[in-house]
């Protein structure tokens, strides 16, 4: 009998390699549609699991609710009190209450507390926000790069690391301010360049889990380079700690601010908490509300942030969520 053509091969005589490739290729592609289908899921169920949170914990919509206020305190501040905060405007030393216009008093130099307030909780939350951005962006890259590659890289970028949390946060900030001109750009990039080593410990811990996931070896096989493989695929999946890390961050950067303008490194062209209460601290005893006022308001800021960070680690935390679905 005249020989067999390759035409006329049947699908059962087809070489098993060639089954095992197409099989392979076949589950990558299944793999992808299941990551991606359940990350549009997850994002569709989004706000429906943040109302249900935040309604089973009534102290994350406190914390919304406060740092709400704070920040329309800071947007509407020229709005309510025109005009700069440092003005003279009244006698010094009223106290709160005394004069209608002046409803939380002036301070020893006639300025209005309640101006000094408004505009100060603008100076705050912009440098909270800025640094809070800086140092989730250093962060980020580090830890993204160390924890995804490994081994010579990932070392350098450990002890890179563990240089900069040897020395201790606030000192770094005080020294770049002192070297520097102690402006808001400044502060904001000091403080940023001292609270970035946290983010970078937790997402190389991230990477380091993520990058032997099923969904990361599928798209492997689909010939996915590094970038995608690091900014498309693993770091969504690694956000969840890094947004409840960055109310914290914001938090952290106010009180940082607020100690170098309580010690007089802060900018001196605008208003902010920790100057307004270094300036009282002189009349602590006869006007104590100069200091307490301010104090008061970056403890609301504080504690709102910290709220709403609770409140993100139980909507992003998967357990924390199966746990208040079962009560």
């Amino acid at each position: 009998m005249p020989p067999e053509s390759s035409e006329s091969l049947t699908a059962s005589e087809v070489p098993p390699r060639a089954h095992g490739l197409d099989n392979a290729c076949a589950t990558a592609r299944a793999e992808r549609l299941a990551a991606s289908a359940r990350a549009n899921g997850w994002a569709r169920r989004l706000p429906m699991r943040a109302a249900r949170a935040f309604v089973h914990n009534p102290t994350a919509a406190t914390g919304v609710l406060l740092l709400l206020a704070i920040v329309l305190l800071a947007v509407f501040a020229g709005t309510l009190f025109p005009g700069d905060p440092l003005d003279m405007v009244a006698a010094p030393f009223q106290w709160p209450g005394t004069d209608p216009h002046y409803w939380l008093g002036t301070d020893s130099m006639g300025r209005d507390v309640a101006a000094g307030v408004a505009h100060g909780a603008r100076v705050s939350l912009l440098i909270g926000f800025s640094a809070t951005c800086i140092g989730l962006l250093i962060g980020t890259l580090v830890g993204a790069l160390g924890g995804f590659f490994g081994g010579l890289i990932d070392t350098a970028m450990v002890r890179v690391t563990e240089l900069f949390q040897t020395i201790p946060s606030f000192l770094l900030v005080v020294v770049i301010v002192a070297i520097g001109h102690p402006d808001v750009t400044v502060i904001a990039f000091a403080i940023g360049l001292a609270s970035w080593p946290m983010v970078a410990r937790i997402v190389r811990a991230e990477f380091r889990t993520l990058r032997h996931a099923d969904f990361v070896l599928a798209a492997r096989t689909q010939g996915f380079g590094n970038a995608r493989l690091i900014f498309g695929e693993i770091l969504p999946n690694a956000l969840p700690p890094v947004v409840v890390t960055a109310s914290v961050m914001v938090a952290t950067a106010i009180l940082l601010e607020s100690s170098l303008s309580f010690l007089g490194l802060g900018d001196p062209n605008v208003q902010s908490w920790g100057a307004m209460i270094g300036a009282g601290r002189q009349s602590l005893r006869t006007a104590w509300y100069l200091t307490a006022i301010p104090g008061a308001a970056i403890v609301l800021a504080v504690l709102a942030l910290n709220l709403l960070g609770d409140g993100l680690n139980d909507l992003l935390n998967p357990r924390l969520g199966q746990r208040r679905e079962l009560h």
